[in-house]
């Protein structure tokens, strides 16, 4: 009797050992994003670079960089970049001075043309005229969806100067995993924008 309760048991152990080996089937994890940890502040500081047309606040965890290559293809010693390294994105500026006689609205339709080109990712563009404290007058850009670029702008003194700008994300177009970054730069870009100042 004793030797079949033994059996049993070792049977029965078995059966649980084997059971209990088993692994777990495989389920996908949920899709995830890269945390971006974001300034706690915003703060600026003055770009106010000597021989430049312009002036401007920028964040202080910015950069001011510019792309000498671009420079001497595009012959536009003007065009500059903030950059946020901590964040992975950039602003592109790019300036270019209203010759005499020329048609300031040939550089509102390029920069729209510009904005436009997202149009196939874009869920839609919207684009609000501003005027600036100090007058100047433009338009800024939210593109939303997976666009390349989130927000776009312009400004100009409708006589002598124009500088469009452009937020770009060095990663691939997601709008959900940039949505806090995005969020974040715009009061940055705003501020950048009401504080520029030609000469």
């Amino acid at each position: 009797m004793k030797h079949i309760y033994a059996v049993i048991t070792l049977v029965v152990s078995s059966f649980i050992f084997v059971t209990s080996c088993k692994p777990e089937p495989s389920m996908p994890k949920p899709r995830g994003y890269f945390k971006i940890d974001l300034p706690e502040t915003h703060a600026y500081k003055t770009f106010d670079s000597a021989g430049f047309p312009f002036r401007f606040e920028y964040p202080v965890y910015g950069k001011v960089v510019q792309d000498l290559n671009l420079i001497k293809e595009e012959h536009q010693p003007y065009w500059i970049n903030v950059n946020f390294p901590g964040i992975n994105a950039m602003i592109y500026l790019s300036y270019k001075a209203i010759a005499p006689g020329a048609d300031l609205n040939d550089l509102v339709r390029e920069s729209y043309k510009l904005t436009n080109a997202h149009n196939k990712k874009a869920d839609f563009i919207d684009a609000p005229a501003f005027t600036t404290k100090s007058g100047m007058e433009g338009v800024f850009y939210t593109v939303g969806g997976n666009a390349a670029s989130v927000y776009q702008f312009y400004v100009t003194d409708k006589t002598k100067h124009f500088i469009r700008g452009s937020l770009y994300f060095n990663s691939a177009p997601n709008a959900d995993s940039i949505a806090p970054a995005a969020t974040f730069l715009k009061k940055d870009i705003e501020h950048l924008i009401e504080t520029l100042q030609f000469r």
